[in-house]
């Protein structure tokens, strides 16, 4: 069953994978995991067609808390299908993946798109200066161990302009190359600092939550309420 809570509800209390830990004590993310992943395609979670990856797109976009934002950060943006989403609701979008044919595949679906930059990088070092209003991490916590994604939710929570928004959206099940539960990576985005729940969309399949840095719901923000 789905699960769907608004406006600062507390984190779900999930059961937590063997993989908890999160043990820190690895490589920052295992490259070559991604090298043999995308050995033959530029696909290979099938996100084009599988329909959990189309909904998960939709559902991205629609519990966003604000129809426009300034500048956005996407890291892992893998093949470019949620920055093609992303792209015209915003000023400036950065985002970056580690894999040289997933940024060449993003290049070139988001060509018509100048105000967007897609760039060869890796967490941590390939974190950009500048204040974000709106920051998205879909598919991405749960590659890097304790102390480096611990690391990234601070460094995630100082990026965020004053009224910024952090998004993130992860898998659920077990895999072989996870190193923390879906729990873990958002519990430690929430204990982060200064962020207030926004939203959580909580499906046996995956999590999506919304952080923002102010308490203001979309209601308020409309003067609705």
């Amino acid at each position: 069953m789905a699960t769907i809570a608004m406006n600062g509800a507390p984190l779900v209390d999930m059961p937590r994978a063997r993989s908890e830990s999160m043990s820190g004590t690895l490589p920052v993310v295992d490259a070559e995991y991604f090298d043999a992943l995308y050995g033959e395609t530029d696909d290979p979670w099938r996100m084009r067609t599988r329909w959990y990856e189309v909904r998960k797109r939709a559902l991205v976009e629609a519990v966003l808390p604000r129809v426009h934002f300034g500048r956005v950060f996407e890291p892992g943006c893998g093949n470019g299908l949620l920055t093609e989403r992303l792209a015209p609701r915003c000023d400036v979008l950065l985002a970056i993946d580690l894999h040289p044919r997933a940024v060449a595949s993003a290049r070139d679906r988001l060509s018509a798109y100048p105000h967007v930059t897609i760039t060869e990088a890796a967490l941590p070092a390939g974190w950009p200066a500048g204040v974000f209003d709106l920051i998205v991490l879909s598919e991405l916590g749960y590659y890097f161990g304790a102390d480096d994604w611990r690391g990234l939710a601070h460094r995630c929570a100082a990026s965020l302009a004053d009224d910024g928004v952090v998004l993130a959206c992860h898998w659920r099940h077990d895999f072989d190359a996870r190193r923390g539960s879906t729990y873990a990576v958002h519990q430690t985005l929430h204990d982060a600092g200064g962020l207030h729940l926004q939203c959580t969309v909580d499906e046996p399949d995956m999590l999506l939550q919304v952080w923002s840095r102010a308490c203001v719901t979309v209601a308020q923000r409309e003067g609705l309420a």
